[in-house]
């Protein structure tokens, strides 16, 4: 999704931005070049359980992507560019930056916390049938091996900010020729992610909870900053 937006160079008019996603490749390509460390099961984010769970990764989950997807970390660093330069213009930079880790260790912190719901529904789905169906054994060994990283909830932060300040600004979805107001496609979105949280689908490996905490704490946070807001684009 984008929308229409002029400006200098993102360097210069968005220096956290630019800085973000900077950061992100960097992280990235450390991914897949270093070895025999292995920085993605170092930094993404493993239920308390995991012997491979370290406090950090409520962080750094947030700055790592799939080594295996090119195209996670690509749409991730597309929406922080579309939604993140506009905010980061309104806001400022500093405050920007404080609601981006905000949103992103908020998000972190509620996934985690929704981990044992997530084993639960996975092995009481039809998925689980193939491990030979629900066990207390199949709940734990689905915390065990549970990993999530992305900066997918800081992102959702992003655009529930965006939809709160902006519910108005039209949106172009990719295949879909006409503008949306964002005040239809976000929301949309988050229905699509409270959805795939509470159903299990098989194969499907999307942090919804990270998505829905993300936008939570956006929300909340955008709400408290613009509480005498009176006026709407």
């Amino acid at each position: 999704m984008s929308f229409f937006n002029s400006g200098n160079s993102l360097q210069k008019q968005s220096p956290v931005v630019f800085n973000l996603i900077i950061i992100n490749a960097i992280m990235y390509a450390a991914q897949l070049m270093i070895k025999p460390f292995n920085l993605t099961e170092w930094g993404a984010l493993h239920y308390y359980t995991s012997p491979l769970f370290y406090p950090h990764q409520i962080i750094t989950n947030i700055f790592l992507h799939s080594p295996d997807s090119f195209a996670h970390i690509l749409f991730n660093m597309f929406c922080l560019w579309t939604f993140g330069t506009f905010l980061e213009r309104f806001w400022g930079s500093k405050r920007f930056l404080i609601f981006y880790l905000a949103c992103g260790i908020g998000a972190s912190i509620i996934l985690f916390l929704s981990i044992p719901f997530t084993a639960e529904q996975f092995a009481k789905s039809s998925e689980a049938l193939q491990y030979g169906g629900y066990s207390k054994e199949l709940v734990e060994s689905f915390k065990q091996q549970y990993s999530a990283l992305g900066a997918s909830g800081a992102i959702m932060g992003l655009e529930a900010a965006f939809v709160y300040l902006f519910p108005n600004t039209q949106l172009y979805i990719m295949f879909i020729p006409i503008p949306i107001k964002a005040k239809y496609v976000i929301p949309f979105f988050m229905l699509i992610d409270l959805f795939g949280g509470f159903y299990h689908i098989a194969g499907d490996n999307i942090g919804h909870f990270a998505h829905l905490g993300g936008a939570l704490i956006g929300f909340l946070l955008v709400i408290i900053w613009n509480r005498n807001r009176k006026t709407f684009y």
